[in-house]
């Protein structure tokens, strides 16, 4: 039997849905985002706290996948109290990731849930998501 893939290879083009549920900062709520060459292209708040985040304008405020894997590490290597990654186990794509920098400060933590991944552009989810 195979092992599953721990390291994910960024597809050329690829859409997913964005939940940020924790934390005091700007990107709070549900995106639907779609990724071409390892930019986002487009970005859409699905709820009333990602639409209010959009109307800030913020100029990359929503992160492609790489950029929230590559903030999880950053977070490791200055020293966070928790750093989480949990990845899917058919190609290792990001599902989850928790930061919390310290565990005694309030408001300080970074929660993504990563769904309906699809790889090329979907604008919309798809009804049978690849995991």
């Amino acid at each position: 039997m195979e092992e599953p893939p721990t390291t994910w290879t960024v597809p050329g083009k690829y859409a997913f849905t964005l939940v940020s549920d924790c934390g005091e900062r700007a990107l709070i709520g549900k995106f639907r985002v779609t990724v071409e060459s390892d930019k986002v292209t487009r970005a859409e708040g699905l709820d009333d706290a990602a639409r209010r985040a959009m109307m800030l304008r913020l100029a990359n405020l929503v992160p492609t996948l790489r950029q929230l894997e590559d903030e999880a590490e950053t977070a490791r290597r200055e020293g966070a109290e928790v750093v989480q990654v949990e990845r899917d186990i058919s190609d290792a794509h990001p599902v989850r990731i928790v930061i919390d920098k310290s565990a005694s400060a309030a408001d300080d933590e970074s929660c993504y849930t990563i769904e309906d991944y699809t790889i090329g552009l979907a604008a919309e989810p798809s009804a049978t998501p690849s995991r």
